[in-house]
């Protein structure tokens, strides 16, 4: 951390800015406090359901990148769900591996990318009229659950809005807050990585860590430390992209 370059980014209109790397680095140090509280929980619970949206679009857009069929997307009430897929997958142990490790490292790859295009305003505009594009075409698409399709709805709206009739500096500000609260969801989950097994929806199904150990080899614990630092990794590179000359 003690080598990231602190000097303003510069924004397209001309004007030198500097959103803070203290601000990125508080709001995750508040995030996690917050967390530790069940008032805490209600609070930072939309972007808990953004997250999880993430978290199943990291698994179905993996699935369709490697072959397979992305049929559903289902969230839940209580911030869980699931994404449904099929058919045989490109790189076959390794490809249904990396399906499952694209559900907790979406939102960090997500995060990281929100992150990097606060660099400048007109990257941060872009990013928000893609992410809301993207959040009302999963809605259109995959998701199928009643819950999910209000929520994500609402989401894709309120993106839309904050990058239609907001100022650069306020979309600037969301993109930073919404990558910070996305990177950081991996670390909140850090108990469903570390499970074997997980009841989701009323049904015992292996985790996303156990799918991989049982795909490759190590147990399931090595691979939630292994996503955990990765996720580290990407949020310490990004405020470095972001922040550099």
């Amino acid at each position: 951390m003690k080598n990231l370059n602190l000097q303003p980014f510069e924004g397209t209109t001309g004007n030198r800015n500097q959103m803070g790397i203290s601000w990125l680095i508080g709001a995750a140090a508040v995030t996690l406090v917050l967390w530790q509280f069940s008032w805490g929980n209600y609070i930072l619970y939309p972007f808990s359901i953004l997250a999880t949206w993430f978290h199943e679009m990291g698994h179905g857009l993996t699935a369709l990148f490697l072959g397979g069929n992305f049929h559903k997307l289902v969230m839940l009430p209580n911030g869980s769900g699931y994404a449904v897929h099929s058919g045989s997958l490109f790189l076959g142990p390794i490809g249904r591996a990396l399906v499952a490790a694209g559900g907790p490292l979406g939102p960090a790859l997500a995060g990281g990318l929100f992150i990097i295009s606060s660099r400048r305003y007109k990257n941060a505009h872009i990013c928000l009229m893609i992410l809301s594009g993207l959040l009302l075409l999963s809605v259109l698409i995959w998701v199928r659950s009643l819950f999910g399709i209000v929520a994500i709805s609402l989401w894709g709206a309120g993106l839309l809005f904050t990058a239609l009739k907001t100022p650069h500096w306020l979309q600037g500000w969301a993109i930073q807050f919404l990558g910070v609260q996305a990177i950081i969801s991996t670390y909140h989950q850090r108990g469903y990585l570390f499970m074997n097994k997980a009841v989701i929806g009323g049904q015992v199904i292996v985790s996303d860590t156990g799918q991989i150990a049982q795909q490759l080899f190590l147990p399931h614990w090595f691979w939630a430390c292994l996503i955990i630092l990765i996720s580290v990794a990407i949020f310490v590179q990004s405020l470095r992209i972001a922040y550099r000359d």
